[in-house]
């Protein structure tokens, strides 16, 4: 079997070395001319971490990433709600999310990859996929076609292999500009913690620790630094910068001998952090079914996790954008009660570290 895997991001490249480690060959291609410098996702859950145990990644991960240990809710200067992710439920290997910028997880899985022999194809363009003969035949633009057994397209929101496939991408684009920044700074109060701040207006900034004094702060405003109600010593701006988002799933994730994974299947707003894991197990499923031969179940089963992650990513990004005044009345009073009762706060814990 020889699959053609396009698309180098956190979803590509966990294909890969998973079909890789299983003695399937395997092609990795990108179109990018090197690996990515940007840290787009920053949170690896439990969940990713035990799925990228077997292929000794999770080891190097911990190495270098941080352990946030909890999150807290602002309204504006007032904390509403503090959980610490040590009261979750037992029986979990992590009971934390682990902060690690995206490129350097990105940079370590290429690594391990490329013990098993694979390097990736930067600099290649995927232009055309054509099936015959029980067959899928690659143009990559350097003027020979390459055949493969099946196509994982893993290339992002803008997938050239959904494009080809001719999979719909229903869902709608949100009407609001979004903001990010990444900066070092001194003196922030939650140093290990997510921290998620109702600043008014219906604008909510969140900051999520990268690294020693290094922060991400994301907003649904388009300036997040402003948007941010609670003091940040800013010291150094690393990146700034603006983005839409748009809250979308294919019906299917598969058509013909192409399949889809991550960004390339779904794609929803960064409340929650849910993405990149999203695609990570999109991508452990996959190859896991390659390797055992029950590929029809493939689509059934991520679908509905898509489904569910994208629900509940909406759900709190509406109630925490919210302008409605009912709402914002209502939205105070039930998390101090969730902050004085155990149980509920537990729920909170687990639901954020284990979906």
């Amino acid at each position: 079997m020889r699959i053609l895997v396009v698309g180098a991001g956190p979803t590509g490249l966990t294909a890969a070395l998973e079909l890789a480690r299983r003695g399937i060959e395997v092609e990795i291609i990108d179109q990018r001319e090197e690996g990515s410098a940007l840290s787009r996702a920053v949170g690896i859950t439990p969940e990713s971490l035990a799925l990228l145990e077997p292929s000794a990644v999770t080891p190097r991960l911990l190495d270098e990433g941080i352990h946030f240990r909890g999150f807290c809710i602002y309204r504006r200067t007032e904390e509403l709600l503090r959980v610490p992710f040590d009261i979750s439920s037992p029986g979990h290997d992590y009971n934390f999310i682990l902060g690690l910028p995206q490129d350097r997880t990105e940079a370590i899985l290429r690594e391990v990859l490329a013990r098993h022999g694979v390097l990736v194809g930067y600099g290649r363009r995927l232009l055309n996929l054509t099936e015959q003969e029980g067959r899928i035949f690659a143009d990559i633009g350097d003027g020979a076609q390459q055949a493969f057994d099946y196509v994982i397209g893993a290339d992002g929101v803008h997938s050239r292999c959904r494009e080809i496939s001719g999979l719909a991408f229903r869902g709608y684009e949100l009407p609001e500009t979004w903001s990010i920044a990444d900066v070092d700074a001194k003196n922030w109060r939650h140093h290990d913690m997510f921290t998620v701040c109702q600043a008014g207006d219906g604008k909510v900034a969140v900051v999520a620790p990268l690294a020693h004094e290094r922060y991400r702060v994301i907003s649904n405003s388009e300036n997040a630094l402003a948007t941010l109600p609670l003091p940040l010593d800013v010291t150094h701006i690393r990146r700034k910068g603006q983005f839409k988002i748009s809250i979308r799933q294919v019906g299917s994730y598969h058509r013909g001998r192409i399949f889809l994974a991550g960004d390339a299947a779904h794609c929803h707003s960064p409340v929650g952090g849910r993405g990149m894991n999203l695609g990570i197990a999109d991508a452990v499923e996959l190859a896991s079914r390659f390797a055992d031969g029950m590929l029809d179940g493939y689509d059934a089963v991520r679908h509905a996790a898509g489904a569910k992650t994208i629900s509940g990513s909406e759900r709190a990004r509406r109630v925490m954008s919210s302008e409605n005044p009912v709402v914002q009345a209502l939205f105070p009073l039930v998390l101090r009660t969730v902050s004085h009762v155990p149980a509920l706060r537990r729920r909170m814990a687990n639901t954020i570290l284990y979906g």
